[in-house]
């Protein structure tokens, strides 16, 4: 909004002298890294007042749990409010609407992804709160099957609607990323590039956003686990997102340039200064959950960026600790199942076998953010070995 006044303006900012300190808003980078402190001041202000008010709308944490080692650790944080994702969404969508270019067609599908995901999310954790509203005397939200259908759903739509952003079978920006690959020969797009087809795209598409939007919530267990992880991975997309957006960054490293993307940026900026800001709330000892409404759109903006900038397999090896989480889990049920109730782990997800293996909470949170910060940086590194 703010851009675009700007530019709606620039006669009579030229006329009153002024547009000489207003010109730094036509550069991304710096709208990108204003949406990043913007968002993160709108969480940071507002936090205490959100968190009083879900205190006194009673929207509490249920200390709950299946694994009966963990009933000590999950009672110790009963009634600490959730639901603070709103924070996180609303600081974003806030940063976004004032500061990226709203006629780009990326902007506009990753706040659908964001708002789609934060709205079931929200819903799992209303019902978790209102369990009498489906007949449960168990805290029961939306049902595992219920919660696939909508991830899968938006994963469908954002890939449909990204594919279309491409002009044609073999545009760069349906190409499918391999590792170590050269992109471009002389500033040409390199011979034997892999172009995805619709549906294999689709397909693509779907699985990263549902599967990343699963494996941040999963993650979400420990104090500052899942949004430190979150901000850490996201300065790597942000990284990406400034190399892909741009012709000339995309042709010096050999990684695809995706046309019309440059305001993604922006988004990613706001989506780390919204963790940043929430992590200050929710640090050891919390003060705030996110809550799904909050794990379900961040997981599913990270697994969004990946494919919309065509960097899957470098977003996936930063999401490594998430990937991990997600992991244990399947090992887990399926393992259980095939041996008739034998275990792999002392409980999944990972973080709480650790924290039962002797791991106190916080050594568990901040191992995790230095393996965080390490695979970003193995990432990164990947696209320069081109």
């Amino acid at each position: 909004m703010i851009y675009l006044l700007h530019e709606a303006l620039y006669k009579l900012e030229t006329d009153l002298g002024v547009y000489r300190y207003l010109q730094v808003l036509e550069q991304r980078d710096f709208r990108a890294l204003a949406a990043s402190l913007l968002s993160f001041a709108i969480v940071l202000l507002l936090g205490k007042r959100v968190i009083r008010q879900l205190v006194r709308m009673k929207i509490g944490d249920s200390g709950l749990s299946d694994a009966d080692a963990l009933k000590t650790h999950a009672n110790s944080k009963a009634n600490t409010p959730t639901m603070g994702g709103v924070l996180i969404v609303g600081a974003i969508l806030v940063s976004v609407l004032l500061l990226a270019d709203l006629r780009s067609s990326y902007i506009y599908l990753g706040l659908t992804v964001m708002l789609w995901l934060a709205a079931v999310g929200g819903v799992d954790d209303y019902l978790k709160l209102t369990a009498k509203s489906r007949g449960s005397a168990s805290r029961q939200g939306l049902y595992a099957w219920e919660k696939l259908v909508f991830q899968l759903g938006i994963g469908l739509i954002a890939g449909y609607f990204l594919y279309r952003q491409g002009s044609g079978a073999e545009d760069l920006r349906h190409v499918l990323t391999l590792p170590f690959q050269k992109t471009y020969v002389k500033g040409s797009p390199s011979p034997g590039l892999i172009y995805l087809s619709a549906p294999v795209f689709i397909m693509l598409a779907t699985m990263m956003v549902a599967g990343m939007s699963n494996a941040v919530n999963i993650t979400d267990g420990m104090d500052g686990l899942a949004t430190g992880t979150c901000a850490i991975t996201t300065v790597g997309v942000l990284v990406v997102c400034f190399i892909g957006a741009n012709q000339s960054r995309a042709q010096e490293l050999l990684v695809p340039f995706v046309q019309n993307a440059e305001e993604l940026p922006v988004l990613a900026g706001a989506m780390i200064g919204a963790c940043l800001g929430f992590l200050w709330w929710n640090c050891s000892p919390a003060q705030v959950f996110m809550g799904d409404g909050g794990a379900l759109c961040l997981g599913g903006l990270i697994g969004y960026f990946a494919v919309a900038i065509r960097q899957e397999l470098v977003v996936l090896l930063m999401s490594g600790v998430f990937l991990a989480e997600i992991g244990s889990v399947a090992l887990q049920v399926g393992y259980f199942k095939a041996t008739g109730g034998k275990r792999i782990f002392r409980v999944a997800p990972y973080h709480h076998h650790l924290h039962l293996g002797g791991w106190t909470e916080q050594q568990v949170v901040a191992r995790a953010w230095i393996i965080s910060i390490l695979l970003v940086a193995a990432a990164l590194t990947t696209i320069k070995m081109r």
